[in-house]
């Protein structure tokens, strides 16, 4: 419906009120082309970026840029999925970088870069250096090693969760120097990992509430450190 004067409806609306409908296109694509409606639009698809609290880019093709570009505009980010889709979203060391300079990391309180296997622990240096709220990180499938633990251990105060399924790299002196220090984390994906059995019956020694994943692991490890040496 258009007014008198030829203008559209919703081209009345005032620009916040505009942005806070964009907030509900979780589609890249309609954003991108919302975007191009005009300036007032493309506006409107900023300030709606800084409305939101999750962000997934799991399915688009992203690449360390253009996910930079999105999160500079997302202040109020506290949900981010990265992990690599089948459609290819790869995100480098250079992206971890430049995303460490957002001004939404220090609110981020979950993160997930499942199986981005063209990231390093220089990457994840990085990244966690500046993110003091997070609480749930899933690197599972990467090829990082015991210094991006020591990392997070230093950087990650408040860390709940952290998934390391097929993280081979990591020693146990990795994860007995995480638990150490991350005296909140509750949960550790282990599986896959190349650890002796009697690491995991040691990091729960030292944090009795930690949960690892997957069930049934403890038990199975608790009966190996039982077993007579020959």
């Amino acid at each position: 419906m258009e007014s008198r004067r030829g203008e559209a409806e919703i081209d009345r609306l005032p620009i916040d009120l505009l942005s806070h409908i964009l907030v509900f296109i979780t589609c890249f694509k309609d954003l991108a082309q919302a975007s191009r409606v005009c300036k007032k639009w493309r506006e409107g698809v900023k300030r709606s970026l800084g409305h939101r609290e999750k962000l997934s880019f799991v399915g688009w093709k992203m690449d360390d840029d253009s996910a930079t570009r999105i999160l500079f505009h997302a202040y109020s980010l506290k949900e981010l999925d990265i992990s690599k889709s089948r459609w290819g979203c790869r995100i480098t060391d250079k992206g971890l970088h430049q995303i460490s300079l957002a001004k939404c990391l220090g609110n981020l309180s979950s993160i997930s870069l499942w199986g981005m296997t063209e990231i390093s622990d220089n990457g994840i240096r990085q990244l966690v250096s500046g993110a003091t709220s997070l609480q749930h990180l899933n690197i599972g499938g990467t090829f990082i090693t015991d210094e991006s633990l020591f990392a997070i251990a230093n950087s990650c105060p408040h860390l709940k969760s952290i998934n390391l399924w097929c993280c081979r790299h990591v020693t146990e002196h990795g994860l007995l120097v995480l638990v150490n220090k991350c005296q909140k984390l509750e949960s550790i994906n282990v599986w896959g990992m190349r650890v002796p059995m009697e690491c995991f019956v040691c990091l729960v020694n030292i944090s009795p509430a930690l949960h690892l994943q997957p069930e049934g692991l403890l038990p199975l490890a608790e009966r190996a450190s039982l077993l007579p040496v020959f």
